[in-house]
């Protein structure tokens, strides 16, 4: 199986050539796809030499990741954040687990580099609880076979919580795999926010999702709450 890497990027020039230098290295034989949701400090340029393609999109995250998803050539489909450093052996840990033919996709564990006891809450209670809510964001690096992501029709068009929605829909059709190797995903959010801050509204807004809140209602309480991370960013919650 070949598989598709596809990468969400917005004013991401500071770290995006060595996070896909690094990706190359790990991700031996794979496609890597960014995709620029209008980048105003020359990120799609950087990246053009260190990847297979470059695109631009609308900005939004759901729309991002459809628009590579749709020019991706692979018969899996990965989805990373620019921010994140990959295991040594992701390839093989994914095609170990897409093995199994009822096996429809997964994501990985994740570890914030930081000895601070608010991050051991994120990425260590936070996982159980999604697991206990069923709910899982798009920082953990989900995948998915191909013929699945077009059977559930891609990412949902969402101001907030597209990640949640499409594994609520990915799990839907089939058994979703659990790989424990890391991905190292940066605290750079948690610090422009408030780590106790950002996790607490993280914590909620997942909860309220789980009980069925309405989606514009959420989007308004992150809005509200991480006003100053919202200034710079695509409207996102991932846990």
């Amino acid at each position: 199986m070949v598989i598709s890497i596809i990468v969400p990027v917005r004013n991401e020039a500071v770290g995006i050539q060595a996070f896909l230098k690094s990706l190359r290295e790990r991700a031996t034989g794979a496609e890597i796809i960014v995709v620029d949701g209008g980048s105003s400090d020359g990120t799609l340029d950087l990246a053009r030499k260190h990847c297979d393609q470059c695109l631009c999109s609308s900005r939004g995250r759901g729309l991002q990741l459809n628009a590579g998803a749709h020019a991706a050539s692979g018969d899996v489909l990965w989805f990373l954040h620019a921010d994140t450093e990959v295991p040594a052996d992701c390839i093989q840990k994914i095609l170990d687990v897409l093995c199994n033919p009822n096996v429809v996709g997964g994501y990985f564990r994740i570890r914030i580099p930081s000895k601070r006891f608010v991050y051991r809450l994120t990425d260590s209670l936070a996982h159980y609880a999604g697991l206990l809510l069923r709910i899982r964001f798009s920082d953990h690096g989900f995948f998915c076979r191909r013929a699945v992501f077009d059977q559930i029709g891609g990412f949902p068009e969402l101001p907030l919580m597209e990640d949640a929605e499409f594994f609520r829909r990915l799990r839907r059709c089939g058994q979703v795999a659990i790989i424990t190797s890391r991905l190292i995903s940066s605290p750079r959010r948690y610090e422009q926010v408030g780590p106790w801050r950002l996790t607490l509204t993280y914590g909620i807004i997942a909860l309220l999702y789980f009980l069925r809140v309405p989606n514009p209602v959420l989007a308004r309480i992150y809005r509200r709450t991480c006003a100053s991370d919202c200034k710079e960013r695509a409207p996102v919650v991932e846990v």
